[in-house]
């Protein structure tokens, strides 16, 4: 192993998950480690509810005491990899796709020990195993949080099972790694897919040719803002959007023809994509979008949902159980449309599917009949609730255990939620009074613009603390527009010049925060779960009030 594949992979961190994966045990059986060995290696990094441990020790410890199986050698790339793309673990997975793909090519900026480990692991089973090993690893790691719009394993196999196998085209505007426009439609279906991570776009095609995927095509960019693919026309569109967000461009598209059904708001930007994937859908064919719960029934998209209905293009609402999304715990429910050939071929009513008790690892088949099947003209009251749970009569027997469950959620985050406030001090202004453009280093190449996220390129630099001076209130102020717009011009943002061991700091306090608030808006949810399932227990006599001791 050269020095810096070494040195790298002994300052490298690595998930409880991660752990179980390297001894072969349950994660349960690492929180015993934790709890009953005084000795087992302390967290490095992380929060509290995800603590990252030192690779090197939790290695010299699983020696130490015997426990866990040999390290396979895919396990031993993987975390070689890792060590040497502690940034951006894609563009390691990348630039090994291309070069099992082709090892003619040479091995570019692979260190020599993936090297030898990947030539290794290909001769004792093969090039798309390696390939698929890999890339289903990412998917279950925590590295996949990183990425602009990446599927979990558990939603690829969902929306799999869920959509029409036979689709001779498929296309998904927001690919990302490529699993899930890899896996639907027709085996040999033309593919084509559009993310606006590079790295993510060169593992997508360089799997594509591995699994010998003849016909797929793949772009990079923003798919709203700049679609390349305006022609492309697929008898299956798939869509896992990336994160919501009120900066999809609405502004830059205020005429655009996608829009068929109206203009999203600056809030729906998951309606956008919506319209998107469906404008992108030939007569016939079936469009499959992943859209938050509260896609059904928020007030700013009812013009949009009205539309849908009355025109006969939503055909099914499947509610999805929680764990299935890549930047959430909550559930998601997939619309599934289908555009009309004809007047006489719109949908006359839209099933309802609750799958939220189905466990997300086994195999996913729909049931003989829908929970509801709801005639457009009951969907078209005045909020347009497409919630599942609305039209679908409960199982009133399940609600107090599913309360139950709700609560003791709401317990166990209500008291992690304070834990993770990153702890900070009183500080002063004239420490961040020095300050230097992103463009500039841009320029230097010092960092690398995805979108509006930074990517830092050199050691000197934390993309973390780039970031989160990003979302300064100057940097905020400094990009708004007159029309009152709030788009980040990342190349026009200030941040301070801090030496590199101070933005780590700062880079660790933002990390927190992130989670912090994530956490905060699951908590908000389970609150409004926990509501919604008294309410419907108290009023349908599933539940009673306590009584009076």
């Amino acid at each position: 192993m050269d020095s810096r594949a070494q040195a790298s992979t002994d300052e490298q961190q690595i998930t409880a998950a991660d752990i179980a994966r390297l001894a072969g045990v349950t994660r349960a059986a690492v929180s015993n480690w934790r709890r009953r060995h005084d000795d087992f290696p302390a967290p490095s990094g992380g929060t509290s509810s995800s603590p990252l441990f030192p690779l090197a020790e939790v290695r010299t410890w699983l020696e130490s005491q015997n426990k866990g199986a040999q390290e396979s050698p895919e396990v031993r790339l993987w975390h070689t990899l890792r060590g040497d793309h502690p940034g951006n673990m894609l563009t390691g997975l990348a630039d090994l796709a291309e070069y099992l793909e082709d090892p003619g090519r040479g091995p570019g900026e692979l260190s020599a020990a993936a090297v030898e480990q990947a030539d290794k692991l290909v001769r004792e089973t093969s090039t798309a195993e390696v390939s698929r090993a890999l890339a289903e690893r990412f998917l279950n790691s925590s590295e996949r949080a990183g990425t602009a719009a990446t599927s979990t394993a558990r939603l690829v196999r969902a929306v799999t099972a869920l959509t029409r196998t036979d689709a001779a085209s498929v296309f998904d505007p927001a690919c990302g790694s490529g699993a899930l426009l890899l896996s639907v439609g027709a085996p040999q279906a033309r593919r084509r897919g559009q993310d606006t991570d590079p790295d993510a776009v060169r593992f997508a095609a360089a799997r594509a040719r591995i699994e010998r995927l003849t016909d797929a095509e793949f772009a990079t960019g923003d798919s709203l803002r700049d679609d390349r693919w305006p022609r492309e026309r697929a008898e299956l569109v798939v869509c896992d959007p990336p994160p919501a967000t009120t900066d999809w461009g609405r502004e830059e598209l205020l005429m655009d023809p996608r829009w068929e059904l109206a203009l999203p708001p600056k809030a729906e930007g998951e309606l956008a994509w919506l319209q998107h994937a469906y404008a992108h859908t030939a007569p016939g064919g079936q469009t499959a979008v992943v859209l938050s719960t509260s896609c059904a029934y928020r007030r700013t998209g009812r013009r949009i949902r009205a539309e849908l209905v009355r025109r006969g293009l939503l055909t099914d609402v499947i509610a999805l159980p929680a764990g299935l999304a890549s930047s959430h715990s909550q559930p998601v429910h997939l619309w599934l449309l289908r555009r009309p050939e004809g007047r006489e071929d719109a949908a006359t009513a839209v099933r309802m599917w609750d799958l939220t008790g189905t466990d997300p690892d086994q195999p996913w088949q729909l049931p003989d009949s829908p929970g509801a099947e709801v005639a457009l003209i009951d969907l078209l009251a005045e909020d347009v609730d497409l919630s599942p749970a609305r039209h679908v009569a409960p199982d009133l027997a399940e609600i107090p255990e599913a309360l139950a469950g709700v609560r003791a959620d709401l317990e166990r985050l209500t008291g992690e939620l304070a834990q993770l406030l990153p702890v900070v001090h009183a500080g002063t202004a004239e420490r961040l009074v020095q300050q230097v453009r992103v463009g500039d280093l841009v320029d230097a190449g010092l960092v690398q613009l995805d979108g509006e996220k930074t990517r830092a390129v050199d050691q000197r630099l934390d993309s973390d603390f780039l970031n989160g001076f990003l979302t300064a209130a100057a940097n905020t102020r400094r990009s708004t527009s007159a029309s009152g717009t709030y788009r980040t011009d990342a190349r026009a943002a200030r941040v301070p010049k801090l030496e590199p061991e101070e933005q780590r700091r700062y880079g660790a306090a933002f990390r927190a925060l992130g989670e912090f608030e994530r956490r905060a808006r699951e908590l908000s949810a389970l609150a409004d779960r926990a509501a919604e399932l008294t309410r419907e227990g108290l009023t349908s006599g599933a539940l009673a009030p306590e009584q009076d001791s």
